[in-house]
């Protein structure tokens, strides 16, 4: 049995080394360094993994990682970088928490072939079907407000959530910039929005609809980014809250939406908000569109 292992960055001799020596165990196909090129090949080609070969990478390119590990854990396909030390580890600290295994070279093309397989093997044995993902998510919603209070961290720690039991709100030191509230159950979506706002503005972030509203009783925000989809309280709803109360009403919110029909399109724009986007992100729409509502 082959696996099919979809191939991008600039390391030639790495991306040559599938076809030539592990071709046996790798059914490859390269793609191009674009996110967008690269989603679109997951989506057609359906890879078991996806191997970044690493070699003197531009920043906005490592950057737009982020957008293709989103696609890729939405489809359990394991995310690998190959390469010097120096490039793994210039890798890990621009797109944090992207690779799930990093191979830095040294290496021969049997190892390399040997540790993929091997990954392949443990997630394919833990490999969870996406409706129980799912029903893990609405599960790890449902911490009782009094264990999250109990959680939350003190002004000036981390700002992103580090795992989805974790529902608080972490709130940023002031810094005199535009502040920014994103909502989604997903916690691979709250780092990807993070890592593309954090050099402009302040982010605070919410795995839930509820805990953004027990935020927003005591704390002001300038924009919310508010995920569609959502279990047990979703997008509309919590928009619909967010309009209902003098304190929130005139807040700017901006809908991210995995959804594409022009129907659901269309319901969402009924709701009123100031604009939407359409997952995975795009960088320069996210920031435009923000440039646009809030400057």
């Amino acid at each position: 049995m082959k696996y099919k292992a979809l191939l991008a960055g600039n390391n030639a001799s790495i991306i040559d080394s599938f076809f030539t020596q592990m071709g046996n165990s790798f059914e490859a196909v390269t793609t191009s360094l674009r996110s967008e090129d690269i989603i679109r090949h997951v989506n057609f080609f359906a890879p078991d993994v996806f191997i970044y070969c690493l070699h003197n990478e531009t920043r906005d390119n490592m950057t737009q990682m982020a957008n293709v590990k989103y696609k890729l854990s939405q489809d359990n396909i394991p995310f690998v970088t190959i390469g010097s030390k120096e490039h793994c580890d210039e890798f890990a600290r621009v797109a944090v928490n992207v690779s799930d295994m990093a191979l830095q070279r040294p290496l021969s093309s049997e190892v390399i072939q040997e540790r993929i397989l091997s990954l392949l093997a443990k997630r394919g044995t833990a490999k969870a079907p996406a409706a129980e993902q799912k029903e893990n998510i609405a599960l790890n919603a449902g911490i009782p407000s009094g264990q999250a209070n109990s959680m939350q961290p003190s002004v000036g720690q981390s700002n992103i959530t580090p795992a989805l039991g974790q529902l608080f709100v972490q709130e940023p030191k002031p810094s005199g910039r535009k502040h920014i509230l994103v909502v989604d159950d997903n916690s691979m979506m709250l780092r990807l929005v993070k890592e593309h706002l954090h050099e402009k503005y302040d982010v605070a972030t919410a795995l839930s609809g509820k805990v953004a509203l027990k935020f927003l009783k005591n704390k002001k925000t300038d924009l919310i980014l508010l995920d569609y989809e959502m279990p047990d309280e979703n997008g509309p709803a919590v928009l619909e809250k967010l309009r209902a109360s003098n304190a929130t009403k005139d807040i700017p919110v901006v809908f991210l939406t995995g959804v594409t029909e022009s129907k659901k399109i269309r319901e969402a724009l009924i709701l009123k908000p100031q604009s939407y986007l359409l997952k995975p992100i795009n960088r320069e729409r996210l920031l435009d569109t923000i440039e646009k509502l809030i400057g």
